[in-house]
């Protein structure tokens, strides 16, 4: 899976995760296939880190005020 990583959405990314963790959780990992899981899991939890980065970098440049700085906006859910 690690050559398929950065092509993941953030979803199955984070599904994928969720899995590596269950599996380690579970203790009926072979030591040597835990390490590997374990590696595989670090990547997926720095991609789902980097997409929610991006998204809350986008999430501000939206927010900001025409000066620059932050501003905050009222949310309407029926826009």
């Amino acid at each position: 899976m690690s050559e398929m990583t950065p092509e993941l959405t953030f979803e199955q990314a984070l599904r994928a995760l969720e899995d590596v963790v269950r599996k380690l959780e579970s203790g009926e990992v072979p030591l040597d296939d835990s390490i590997t899981l374990y590696e595989e899991g670090e990547r997926l939890r720095k991609l789902c880190q980097a997409r929610l980065d991006a998204a809350s970098a986008r999430i501000e440049k939206i927010v900001k005020g025409a000066d620059g700085q932050p501003a905050t906006a009222p949310f309407d859910a029926d826009a």
